[in-house]
């Protein structure tokens, strides 16, 4: 236990064992971004249609949407550090197989064979992500904890833009089957820095000061407190919109005949600002902010931009596209601090310190299921209505309700500390 305490009482530089904990997320996270800049070279080569794309990029937020709260259950009962290892572990050999199958499998045996590694992929980012809060509280000094999980908060919007940045350059050289080759590599050598840095008796440690529960007392302790469940559905209603905004963006801007060299730079600039309100987010928390008051400020700037960026009555009621597009970095700015607080909560909110992957986990669960449903239906209302200028609706209905989280938190977090 010694090992661990003395990692807590550093002071409030973020460890070096907390930072490889990040990276393992944004390594996992560059899986998850690493599929749209492949779309048209896995057209040309296998042939896929529209509908398989599509699968292939859900997959992973299926995996999230069916089993967040059982993998954040096994995460507790076989360790933290255990976790997230064997989860980067299963990416990279899932990637690795993933470039062998567009390298040398049959054509016919090809797609169906992606979609499972895509699922097995979805399945191996669960298990680094749900320890990793746990871990980072563990590893990071008391008066950095809050910073430290506001560095975390930013992990996808990281690794999502770092592969938008990187994976079209890459595929265009190698192929898309190096891409996932060089992926599964990113992600080992990860997984082997993680190994070395993270102490291996983290959780025995842990299992000294605090007496794991059953799975069974465990899951029926998260799922009937209210705390978990509140920020569970502010991630599902932030990450639904954060998704869908971005997501679309390059169907946006070839719609609007940018060409793709600045559509991939223009989304991913988007996309990187997230990182910045995370931090953001971790150091004004960390500066005493209250976490309600932190929540209603990053819904609130989600709703006025998204409807800046999109709204449209008539050629005279809408933004030059400077403008929106300045709008849309704002809203992924400042919906950057919606993530670091909740992270921070789910440490806080946890029914006990042994549940806090499993709150994580339905967190998961909640963002997946968003992730998962928003899309498409933003998706139908443009197609619907001949062009994006309704999006708003989606994303100021998801700012109402986090906001109406953000009210109730007050008091779910006093009944937690009672």
């Amino acid at each position: 236990m010694g090992g661990v305490s003395a990692l807590r009482d550093t002071g409030q530089r973020v460890p070096t064992a907390a930072f490889a904990v990040v990276s393992a997320g944004i390594a996992a996270a560059l899986h998850v971004g690493k599929m749209p800049p492949a779309i048209p070279s896995l057209q040309a080569t296998l042939g896929i249609g529209l509908v398989d794309a599509g699968f292939l990029l859900s997959l992973v937020q299926l995996a999230g949407m069916t089993f967040g709260l059982v993998v954040g259950l096994a995460a507790d009962s076989i360790g933290l550090r255990r976790s997230l290892l064997i989860g980067m572990s299963v990416i990279a050999v899932a990637s690795a197989a993933g470039g062998w199958v567009g390298a040398s499998a049959p054509a016919g045996l090809a797609v169906p064979l992606l979609l499972v590694l895509r699922g097995i992929e979805g399945f191996g980012f669960l298990l680094v992500a749900m320890p990793a809060p746990g871990l980072i509280r563990a590893l990071s000094p008391a008066q950095a904890e809050r910073k430290a999980l506001g560095i975390w908060g930013a992990y996808m919007p990281f690794g999502i833009a770092l592969a938008l940045l990187i994976g079209p350059g890459w595929i265009a050289a190698v192929g898309w089957p190096g891409w996932w080759w060089l992926l599964s590599a990113v992600t080992a050598a990860v997984g082997v820095w993680v190994a070395l840095v993270v102490p291996k008796d983290l959780h025995r440690a842990q299992s000294h000061e605090v007496r794991p529960l059953p799975w069974s007392r465990r899951l029926i302790e998260t799922v009937s407190a209210g705390g978990p469940w509140m920020i569970a559905l502010a991630f599902a209603v932030y990450s639904s919109q954060w998704m869908a905004v971005i997501g679309f963006l390059p169907a946006i801007y070839s719609k609007a005949g940018v060409p793709d060299g600045w559509n991939a730079v223009l989304t991913a600039i988007a996309a990187s600002l997230n990182i910045v309100g995370n931090v953001m987010g971790g150091r004004l928390l960390q500066r005493g902010m209250a976490p309600d008051r932190l929540l209603r400020l990053g819904f609130i700037t989600m709703a006025c931009t998204s409807v800046l960026a999109f709204v449209q009555l008539g050629d005279a009621l809408q933004l030059p596209p400077q403008l929106r597009y300045l709008a849309i970095c704002v809203f992924s700015l400042g919906g950057g601090v919606v993530p670091a607080t909740l992270f921070m909560l789910s440490v806080r909110l946890a029914p006990t310190p042994s549940t806090v992957s499993t709150t994580v986990g339905l967190m998961q669960q909640a963002s997946s299921l968003g992730q998962f449903l928003s899309p498409p239906l933003v998706a139908w209302i443009a197609h619907r209505m001949g062009g994006w200028q309704w999006t708003w609706l989606v994303t100021l209905s998801c700012s109402l309700m986090g906001l109406m989280v953000a009210a109730r938190l007050p008091s779910v977090d006093r009944r937690s500390t009672a």
